[in-house]
Parts: C-alpha cells; structure tokens; sequence
C-alpha cells in the first residue's frame, strides 16, 4: 500500500466515524438508489427513459453553474432537461454553484457556493431541490461534513460500500457506476449483498453514452444494472424517497430561505411553460 493510499484510508475512517447524523434503515430495505453528478445531457436523455421503462426514477445531483456549457464530459443539461426531469419524477437534489471542493477553497466560500447552488435551481425552475446534496469530487472535510448536515437533509460521498443498519445522513456511502459491460459482474455482486445485507445502495455516475468519458458508463451497462436491480428484491428509489421511508423530515436550518422535504419536491412543478434549450 501507497503512502498516499493509506493516508486516504485514514481520512475516510475519521470522515465516516466523526459527525455523523445516523438513522436506522430499519425494515426499509433493500432499496437501489441510481444518481448522477453535476449533470452531462446524456444523464437525462439516454438514462432517464431507462429508468422509466423499468417504473423507476434518478436522483440528479445539479451543478447550476455547469448549465449549457460542454466539458470532457460533454454537453452539460440546459433549463428544458431541468424541467423536463422533475416533470417526469425524477429528484432534483444539489452538488454546489460552481463543482468547487470543499478541500480547494476556504470553507467559507465552499458552503456559500453550496448555498448559492441551491438558490439557483431556485431561481431556475420555481421550486426548491430535495434537500439532498453531493459533494464534487466526493471531496469532504469534518467541517464540511458538520455544517452541511445542519443545512441538507442528506449528504453524499463517493465512499464505496452499502448504507445500513445504520445510516449516516451525513456522509452516504455511494458506488461509482463507470465503464461497460465489463464492470457488470462487480455491479451485479454489490447487488446481491445489499439484498441480503437488506441495505440501501446508492449508485452514481456522470455522462451516460456509447463513448463515455472514464466518470461515466455506457449506456448497455446503465440498463443491465437496472434491469438487474429491478428483477432483484430490491426497490429501485431516488435518494429523496429513500429517506421519506425512513421519515427523514427537512432541515430546520434551510439555506437562504431555500429548503425541501424527502419525497415532495416536484408538486408544484407543473404546467410550466417549457423554453426551449439555450446551446
């Protein structure tokens, strides 16, 4: 083991022992959770009907800052696919203004680009986000992971491994759903664990496309994984749902006047005029 690799082990052993705000899953498993970070088009317009086709619905971590820009993850939502998502039942959760790291910058700066992160998906389709929140590069400090959870009703990271018994509300451990179908034997396994570990398992990934970027997976890899689920004894839920079982209630601390509530956040989004997408 690298210096490097055991000094990361350590960080995530403090991270995952300290400050945590924990639940009990209870008898609310096994439950699948599918998200996606910042978030590229082709999370909405390739994953999104898949997860319908099997009754399900993602969570969508939105970096408002990325809008209508293209990067190496390629071309990234715009207003109409923002939309168009929580019209269709998906959750519209929150992954900072500007995908900053809260372990790049002063801390000051990190929580209130994470504030204004929040305010702007406001400010971009009339309601507020879930109340859940991911940090980029699942990149998180205690302090961080201490004044957050004062704010959101969930946190995530990029820890791999399964939620429960109990659950941090904190810090959620998260599985990286990258590649092709070659990573489909090591998904399926983590599958199977958490139905009989009766767990809550959270997925994550970026771009959803046949030439993916190496933060994102292919679109027959994305539906064999949730066909797999779904066939499981597994249910297949969005991150707000997943913590409306367990009766998680929202923050009574909201930030800038913008809160949530698991599992009610796209009631008032309907009958919107949709705009066209701005590219």
């Amino acid at each position: 083991m690298s210096l490097r690799t055991g000094i990361g082990t350590v960080r995530r052993r403090m991270l995952s022992q300290f400050l945590s705000r924990r639940v009990t899953l209870g008898n609310a498993g096994p439950i699948v959770s599918f998200s996606f970070d910042d978030f590229p088009r082709t999370a909405f317009t390739v994953a999104a009907p898949i997860l319908q086709g099997f009754g399900a619905r993602g969570t969508y971590y939105v970096t408002p800052g990325l809008m209508d820009t293209v990067n190496n993850l390629g071309e990234q939502y715009c207003l109409r696919d923002l939309q168009d998502l929580v019209e269709q039942g998906h959750e519209l959760a929150s992954h900072t203004h500007s995908h900053l790291s809260c372990r790049e910058v002063p801390f000051h700066s990190f929580r209130e680009d994470a504030r204004r992160g929040r305010q702007a998906i406001f400010d971009q389709v009339g309601i507020a986000d879930s109340g859940n929140f991911a940090y980029p590069y699942g990149d998180v400090t205690l302090r961080a992971k201490q004044a957050l959870g004062l704010e959101m009703l969930s946190c995530r990271g990029t820890t791999p491994g399964i939620n429960g018994p109990e659950v941090d509300l904190n810090l959620l451990h998260a599985n990286s759903l990258y590649g092709d179908m070659a990573q489909l034997a090591a998904v399926e396994r983590l599958i199977v664990e958490n139905e009989t570990r009766k767990g809550w398992l959270v997925f994550y990934t970026h771009d959803v496309c046949s030439r993916p970027s190496r933060f994102g997976c292919t679109p027959v890899l994305f539906e064999a994984a949730v066909s797999f689920a779904a066939q499981g004894k597994a249910k297949i839920v969005t991150v707000a749902d997943a913590l409306a079982k367990l009766e998680v209630q929202a923050k009574l601390e909201p930030a800038n006047g913008v809160s949530g509530s698991a599992g009610d956040f796209s009631s008032d989004f309907q009958n919107q005029v949709h705009p066209d997408c701005q590219r």
